[in-house]
């Protein structure tokens, strides 16, 4: 074994054995999760307190679900990170002309077509680990296959899809299938919630940004770009207003007849959260506890309470990374610097993990 290898099995066999620790909490958090969205439905709920549990929340259970035994197997490049504000800025303002010159009911019908199909699939994969505990390991590991799926002309008989799953899937893409129909039947908040707050999740666990230093330049990159469509254009707003899909979170506001709901758009969510769920899995190669991890939470947690309060004083829509992004960079920072962990960190990689900071080079790895 070379000693690259080496290096890479015990990364894989420290997080291993992490892995029952650090899931332990996540049954729990789901249960409040769906207790929290389900409650506004009996009494009434705080809509502040409301916005900052349901997003932390979504935050810490996909961290915990993102941590993996087997590396992601794609990830956000420093080039992609840097591009990625001007591609968001194109799109949002791409739809804010859509919406402004094209019939507003025929763009969301589209959509929502569009979200719903989607919302099937995350949905499924949420819901998953719950509704394969209720089969036996003989039924969990039967794999039904469909044949392959090929578009002509535009697919190689080499890309074909094979179509296959097992019991769980297909029971929890039913369970999702009639989910995500109630909602593009009535368009209720709390559908739009359970399938935002799966695209949410989702993303968390599956989207990585390779490393730290990565994730520092997409959060830094975003600030601006969140600061810019909020304060100096109308066009953010007027998006999340019109786009009727569930690309955010919505909060009953039983004390306000005239503004029934409060909202979070999912990136507030998504896009600090792949950043703390990296400094989990850095915890999880370590098997020392989650000090980075606990640290850029509550950097997360104390930029949202910001976020709300700041909302409530001035009584104008924020741009929410103005705040968290400070409170997960200036907080995980402090952490490196007290603890002079800061090599260590920015040396760790999704793909290679501490091979830099052992001098390691990429001519050394292909020579291995």
């Amino acid at each position: 074994m070379s000693a690259s290898e080496a290096r890479d099995s015990d990364v894989k066999d420290a997080q291993t054995s992490s892995d029952e620790n650090l899931l332990v909490p996540v049954p729990l958090a789901h249960a409040a999760l769906v207790a929290l969205q389900v409650a506004p439905l009996f009494m009434n709920v705080p809509t502040d307190p409301s916005i900052i549990a349901t997003a932390s929340l979504a935050v810490y259970i996909g961290c915990h679900r993102s941590v993996k035994p087997v590396a992601m197997a794609e990830t956000m490049t420093k080039k992609d990170a840097m591009k990625f504000p001007i591609i968001g800025s194109c799109v949002l303002f791409g739809l804010f002309l859509v919406f402004k010159y094209l019939p507003k009911d025929l763009v969301n019908a589209v959509l929502t077509a569009y979200f719903v199909f989607l919302g099937v699939i995350a949905l499924t994969a949420t819901l998953l680990p719950f509704v394969a505990v209720l089969f036996p390991t003989s039924l969990q590991e039967r794999v039904l296959r469909f044949g392959t799926l090929r578009v002509p002309f535009l697919m190689k008989e080499e890309d074909a899809l094979d179509c296959s799953c097992t019991t769980p899937q297909i029971f929890s893409g039913i369970l999702s299938t009639c989910f995500c129909i109630w909602y593009f039947m009535e368009k209720h908040w709390l559908a739009n919630n359970a399938l935002g707050l799966a695209f949410s999740i989702q993303g968390i666990e599956f989207l990585s940004v390779g490393s730290v230093s990565t994730g520092a330049i997409l959060l830094s990159g975003l600030f601006f770009y969140d600061i810019f469509w909020v304060f100096c254009t109308p066009v953010m707003v007027s998006v999340a207003k019109s786009f009727d899909a569930p690309i955010k979170l919505l909060f009953p506001r039983p004390s306000d007849a005239e503004k029934a709901f409060s909202m979070l758009g999912l990136g507030d969510i998504v896009v600090p959260g792949i950043f703390v769920a990296i400094m989990l899995r850095y915890d999880a190669t370590r098997d020392t506890g989650k000090p980075f991890f606990n640290i850029t939470f509550f950097g997360y947690v104390l930029g949202l309470v910001t976020t709300v309060f700041v909302m409530n004083f001035f009584n104008a829509a924020q741009p929410a990374l103005l705040y968290i992004v400070p409170g997960v960079l200036l907080t995980s920072g402090a952490r490196c610097w007290l603890r002079g962990e800061y090599t260590e960190l920015m040396a760790y990689d999704e793909g290679g993990a501490f091979s830099e900071s052992e001098g390691t080079t990429e001519a050394d790895k292909k020579s291995e």
